[in-house]
């Protein structure tokens, strides 16, 4: 991401929960789990605008807009922009303090996909207000709608798409890209059978949350389901996801080192070539054409996510979003920056300045189309099939069924597990978390 040099400005005062963070260093670089947050404004009226006419935006480095869109913005509305930017990981935390105390810790704050069943039952969020034109057009919209009520409007946009290496395939006499589940494992066997690919399947398995997700969206694309309805595990599909990835740990096709590595190292075998073949973020389609990032590039190719029997019709987001916090006095104005930050207009600027990737399906085909982005292979047709696996939303629990997913899985890796155990351990923490 783009990383600006930020100035120090004064800021509203409010009170200690609601900032939640100390001043930072006038040079504005630090982006730490601290909780050090930078902090900025706009507009020719500085800090002596009224208070319904400025909203405070709490959000990670990467959401932040450039200093001339924030001017564009008051130009537009008059209202002025006090920007805190904290890091990721402080802001669910920051969200939890300010709101236990009946405190808005921003008037308009990022909302993570795996937030929104804990933000919705604690009430900290204001529903939402969308044009059926808007609904259309963000398939992502459905994981932050909680009881038919929309909390939050996905920005940034993150769905799994899969990515092969063409070359590898060419090398081993590979003729076609794998349809299925079964097809990629069956490659993967013939390309460290021929001693092209040594481990060919990059797979999460350490103790995080990629590994929980991947499970998740391994099951859903391999078999249309992950949940049942009262939000317990669906055991045939689940069994059927684990039994997979054990098979891969047992054929030696996944890396020993994916067993304690970040997720992120492992998905980055794929720029590499020590990896064939990857489910993964959107944002490797870049990647893939990065000298910085890639060095194998020409040989990646984005496809449709495997299925069962063929492709498969659903794929998985981990989108990011902007929500109003239920206590911020400024609501209003708060709902008129989130609608100006996600119209079309801004998600093609956002792409240019933060690469982000668009939320509005007709904005990403637009930049597909035009050439911005680059090596888009599969990933237009592969976000018309974005759907979510929780039959009533991201649950409550989401972290502590994510913990108890991601422990299990990384037992089996280590060979203390069976897939049948692990399955048993998860199921039974997940459904006592259920209501």
């Amino acid at each position: 991401m783009k990383k600006r040099i930020i100035s120090v400005l004064l800021i509203l005062s409010v009170t200690a929960a609601a900032a939640g963070c100390g001043k930072k260093p006038a040079d504005g670089t630090d982006k730490d789990s601290s909780g050090g947050a930078s902090q900025k404004g706009t507009g020719s009226g500085g800090l002596d605008g009224k208070e319904e006419d400025s909203i405070t935006f709490m959000a990670p480095d990467w959401a932040i807009p450039t200093d001339d869109q924030l001017q564009a913005f008051t130009d537009e509305t008059g209202i002025q922009v006090m920007v805190n930017e904290v890091g990721w990981d402080d802001i669910r935390d920051k969200m939890i303090t300010a709101s236990a105390g009946g405190n808005a810790a921003a008037d308009v704050v990022e909302v993570d996909w795996s937030w929104v069943g804990e933000f919705y039952a604690a009430g900290w969020l204001e529903p939402l207000e969308v044009s059926d034109e808007t609904r259309a057009d963000i398939p992502t919209l459905e994981t932050f709608t909680k009881d038919g009520k929309i909390l939050a409007i996905p920005y940034a946009n993150d769905y799994r798409l899969s990515y092969y290496n063409t070359k590898q395939y060419e090398d081993a006499e590979i003729t076609q890209e794998p349809q299925t589940w079964d097809e990629v494992y069956q490659n993967c066997k013939t390309l460290k059978e021929k001693g092209i690919c040594e481990y060919p399947f990059a797979l999460p398995l350490n103790a995080e949350e990629k590994t929980s997700t991947y499970l998740m969206w391994l099951a859903y694309t391999m078999n249309g389901i992950v949940f049942n309805d009262d939000g317990t595990l669906n055991k045939d599909s689940v069994l059927a996801a684990l039994r997979y990835e054990e098979q891969l740990i047992r054929d030696e096709l996944v890396d020993p080192a994916d067993k304690t590595s970040s997720g992120m190292d492992t998905y980055k075998r794929i720029l590499s070539g020590s990896a064939n073949f990857l489910t993964g973020p959107t944002s490797f389609v870049s990647k893939s054409t990065s000298e910085e990032d890639c060095s194998v590039i020409g040989e990646i190719a984005p496809i449709l996510v495997p299925g069962k029997e063929a492709k498969a019709t659903v794929t998985m987001a981990l989108p990011e979003a902007l929500g109003i916090t239920r206590f911020s006095k400024n609501k209003e104005a708060a709902d008129k920056f989130i609608k100006w930050y996600t119209s079309a207009g801004m998600q093609e600027e956002l792409n240019e300045t933060n690469t982000a990737i668009p939320t509005r399906n007709a904005v990403l085909k637009k930049l597909i189309d035009d050439g911005r982005i680059q090596n888009a292979g599969a990933m237009m047709e592969q976000a018309e099939f974005i759907a979510s696996p929780f039959p009533d939303g991201v649950p409550a629990y989401y972290a502590q069924m994510s913990n108890a997913m991601y422990n299990a899985i990384h037992k089996m890796a280590l060979g203390e597990m069976t897939a049948e155990e692990a399955y048993a351990e998860m199921d039974s923490k997940i459904s006592d978390l259920t209501p």
